[in-house]
């Protein structure tokens, strides 16, 4: 099953649009988009929890790397870009942290509070090699803006 970003676009608003929590935003986000579609085998958020950190939660899937620094990663180069990193090879990832063995391609997007400060990364992998397309970045990318507020970088 593929992902149906309008109807998740629906059940999202209807659980989250009341809710001011961003850690109960991420856990119900996580929850529905970890369900909505075959292709993602893990599916979480990395929150900014000092400068240049990363801290795991919430998720859905297999362990995660509890701690990742911005200079590391696709979840990393995202935090430290604030682009979408879309990464159809992980192996071909230069620094790529291998949390999952299974773990083949990758989209990972930058979340951000309303005022343009950038308080997690949305992290989607697949045991799928080139599972994500620019259709999932801007599908993702409309999803974030609506439960966190603020536009995201899709390019």
């Amino acid at each position: 099953m593929r992902i149906d970003y309008k109807t998740l676009s629906q059940t999202l608003h209807a659980l989250t649009s009341d809710e001011t929590d961003e850690i109960a935003k991420m856990a119900t986000m996580a929850c529905e988009l970890h369900h909505a579609d075959d292709r993602f085998d893990w599916t979480g958020f990395y929150r900014v929890v000092a400068p240049e950190l990363l801290k795991i939660g919430p998720y859905q899937g297999g362990h995660g790397c509890l701690v990742i620094p911005f200079s590391r990663g696709v979840c990393g180069a995202c935090a430290r870009t604030g682009e979408v990193q879309l990464v159809p090879d992980v192996d071909a990832f230069p620094g790529h942290i291998a949390c999952a063995s299974s773990t083949r391609s990758e989209i990972v997007l930058p979340v951000r509070r309303a005022d343009g400060t950038l308080i997690a990364v949305l992290d989607i992998d697949s045991d799928q090699p080139d599972a994500f397309e620019t259709e999932d970045a801007r599908g993702l990318s409309m999803l974030i803006t609506q439960v966190f507020g603020a536009p995201e970088s899709c390019d």
